[in-house]
């Protein structure tokens, strides 16, 4: 099995098995026994160990070709890494109460600030955007399956994080969901908040905008890939 795309496949069904089931009643059990601090130890430790091995496993794959993306699909991946990177560095820089253990920013007078006025999941988003724009580069069936899990798991984890958020904060939720959206700009649109760009500030941009230079330069070093069309 080791060495094969195949392997990657199993390591990607353990990963997202591990964090679909900490959304389900499972989860409540397991805390009931261990206790909450513990249960979040032994989630991260699970969830890094699994990753670990799905990196591991697509690294050993061999380059089984599936497809042959064309040159403009580079384009389009390096237009999706800009917002990735924007949504990742200000999902984890300002308040975001869809965070494990930051619950309490909902007590807030308004939780609903920053980035959140676009969608209340940036770091999910960033991660959807990241895998999305290495699914459409890749035709390997490795490939496929690494950045096809992290794809799913981030689209599917919102609404699975927003019924574990539900169940666990009761009340306390429901005015920052009426208040925010899933879909980016879909609250604004539709007059629940108005995007707050001042909360967003221009330093988080201007960080994103670091950061994706320097995933721009140092991608092909690291991975031996150009990330645009040569």
């Amino acid at each position: 099995m080791v060495g094969t795309s195949d392997h990657v496949l199993y390591a990607a069904i353990v990963f997202i098995a591990i964090h679909v089931l900490s959304s389900t009643p499972l989860r409540a059990a397991v805390v009931g026994r261990l206790g909450e601090g513990p249960f979040r130890g032994l989630f991260s430790l699970l969830s890094l160990a699994t990753f670990a091995w799905l990196i591991w496993a697509h690294s050993a794959a061999p380059f089984d070709v599936l497809w042959s993306p064309p040159a403009w699909t580079r384009w389009l991946a390096l237009a999706l890494m800009a917002p990735a990177t924007f949504f990742v560095v200000a999902g984890l820089s300002g308040r975001n109460p869809t965070l494990a253990g930051r619950e309490g920013e909902l007590k807030a007078a308004n939780p609903a600030t920053g980035v959140l006025t676009i969608t209340r999941h940036p770091l999910f988003w960033g991660f959807a955007l990241f895998a999305i724009a290495h699914l459409v580069t890749n035709g390997d069936r490795a490939s496929t399956w690494l950045f096809g899990a992290i794809g799913l798991l981030a689209l599917a984890g919102m609404p699975l994080q927003d019924r574990k958020k539900e169940d666990l904060l009761g009340a306390e939720w429901g005015p920052f969901a009426l208040r925010t959206s899933i879909v980016p700009f879909v609250a604004a649109l539709q007059g629940g908040t108005p995007v707050d760009w001042a909360g967003i500030g221009w330093l988080r941009p201007v960080a994103a905008a670091g950061l994706y230079a320097v995933l721009l330069f140092v991608h092909n070093p690291l991975f031996g890939v150009a990330p645009w069309p040569v």
